[in-house]
């Protein structure tokens, strides 16, 4: 499918590796323009110079922390009137929620819902003046579904969509779409961490913890980066302009719900 956006200029954040990485080189292979962001400026320049070998597109790598106001506006400066923009960040480590004191849970609020509504802020009046913006969030499951461990994570990233609720609707008349992709268990760095935990605590084996995990999702699986990055793509094309406010679940049906 020809997704419309080839010569749009995107930036994605935290896209050095994982489920921000998949979502540059989907839409790279769209025909956009995009710059990338991550820690490691090294590896930044690595990502940045294999995404544009594979799909011939312009790269542009920005490294830092997105949660510090001088990468959002080096970000700026790389797009000054960006048309897509995909928010993603890393999230605090798991934890008791007795064990997270006042400086972690601020740092948690500013990394998880702060920091996506200031680039927000940033981009979305040029969006609407030019007649198109596509502002993908990358949030996750535990939104909608606790997951033990992560309730710092959770509840800035669930504080992010109610405040975007009402953001998203004053902006869609104008062709600027505001959404969030909830992922599930993706095979991904994180994913695996969590096993590394399961299997300090519990002393059963890495394929065990794996398969034990991969068999409570009703498609039996894991999912992957691409699959995720594709659905991100598609939600930046032409074609999902009447989609907006809502929150994309890629879980592969581990959220029992009928609504």
């Amino acid at each position: 499918m020809d997704l419309g956006i080839a010569g749009r200029r995107a930036i994605v954040c935290a896209s050095n590796r994982g489920l921000g990485r998949a979502c540059a080189e989907a839409l790279a292979a769209a025909g956009c323009e995009v710059v990338i962001n991550g820690l490691d400026a090294t590896r930044l320049e690595e990502t940045a110079r294999q995404i544009a070998d594979k799909t011939g597109a312009k790269i542009i790598p920005v490294a830092g922390d997105v949660s510090d106001p001088r990468i959002q506006k080096a970000l700026l400066a790389a797009c000054p009137e960006p048309d897509i923009l995909v928010n993603n960040n890393g999230g605090p480590p798991r934890k008791d929620f007795r064990e997270i004191d006042r400086e972690a849970m601020a740092k948690g609020v500013v990394q998880n819902m702060i920091t996506p509504i200031e680039l927000i802020q940033a981009t979305v009046d040029g969006m609407a003046e030019r007649g198109f913006g596509r502002i993908v969030n990358i949030t996750s499951m535990s939104v909608k579904m606790p997951i033990e461990g992560l309730d710092l994570s959770s509840g800035a990233r669930a504080g992010l969509t109610a405040f975007l609720a009402g953001v998203c609707r004053t902006v869609a008349g104008k062709g600027v779409t505001i959404n969030n992709i909830l992922p599930g268990k993706m095979d991904t760095d994180r994913l695996r961490g969590g096993f590394e935990r399961a299997v300090e605590q519990t002393g059963r084996s890495m394929e065990e913890i794996r398969a034990a995990q991969a068999a409570e999702i009703p498609a039996g699986r894991f999912g992957t980066a691409e699959e995720f990055g594709q659905t991100c793509a598609f939600l930046c094309s032409v074609h999902a302009g009447y989609i907006t406010g809502q929150n994309i679940l890629l879980d592969g049906g581990l959220y029992p719900a009928a609504f």
